[in-house]
């Protein structure tokens, strides 16, 4: 198993990675939020080990942004506060656990390995709604089996719409994930790139698919 722990206080991140290591487990250390971040979003980890004080960027946030940008990995929560709301608010805003600190090394591994036997989610490679395909490995999309040509941002903008089908996905969500946290909310590029995906997509079709709900977002639905 390949964990990632982001932790800023170099006494407590070395106790943990040497911990996990010695149980044989390939651990990753940063001190960062950012860094961290950037880090779960584009490299291969099973577990996160989240501290919630960091700098640059609080575990809170972090964790809010991994879930917004389609992250489903555990993601197991270090937290010097014991109070329960502080507990609840970390698990609502997606962490699968937490562990207070100070803590011991076997209630975290306990913690850590009782994730590591949850089964991963199978999920099959290929969206569909209606008759829009986009398979994920292969990186097509098909409408009424018609191949289409779509721009990597287009295809990372429906592959968004489709996983959440039937929700409305508002354009600062869509923007994180298509462009990064740090990319100027105020632009209307989401808006632009959807009038592509529609003309691509809807144009030659009665039933439409990419469905705007007016001062919220965009959504996929049949």
């Amino acid at each position: 198993m390949r964990i990632l722990v982001i932790e800023d206080d170099p006494t407590v991140g070395q106790y943990v990675k040497r911990g996990l290591e010695e149980q044989r487990w390939a651990v990753d250390l940063v001190v960062d939020g950012e860094e961290g971040e950037r880090l779960a979003l584009t490299e291969s980890y099973d577990l996160i080990i989240l501290d919630m004080r960091l700098p640059g960027k609080n575990g809170l946030e972090v964790l809010r942004t991994l879930r917004a940008r389609g992250f489903q990995r555990p993601v197991l929560v270090l937290t010097a506060q014991d109070a329960v709301d502080a507990k609840v608010g970390t698990l609502r805003a997606g962490a699968d656990d937490y562990v207070t600190k100070p803590f011991a090394f076997e209630e975290l591994l306990a913690r850590v390995e009782a994730l590591a036997r949850r089964p991963s989610a199978l999920s099959s490679p290929v969206l569909h709604v209606a008759d829009l395909e986009l398979d994920q490995g292969t990186r097509e999309v098909r409408r009424a089996a018609e191949l289409i040509e779509l721009t990597p941002k287009e295809f990372t903008v429906l592959e968004y719409l489709m996983r959440h089908a039937g929700r409305v996905m508002s354009r600062t969500l869509i923007t994180e994930y298509a462009w990064g946290y740090h990319f100027d909310p105020g632009t209307n590029i989401v808006d632009v790139v959807i009038n592509h995906l529609r003309k691509k997509i809807d144009a030659k079709h009665e039933r439409k698919l990419i469905h705007t709900v007016r001062g919220v977002g965009y959504m996929v639905r049949e």
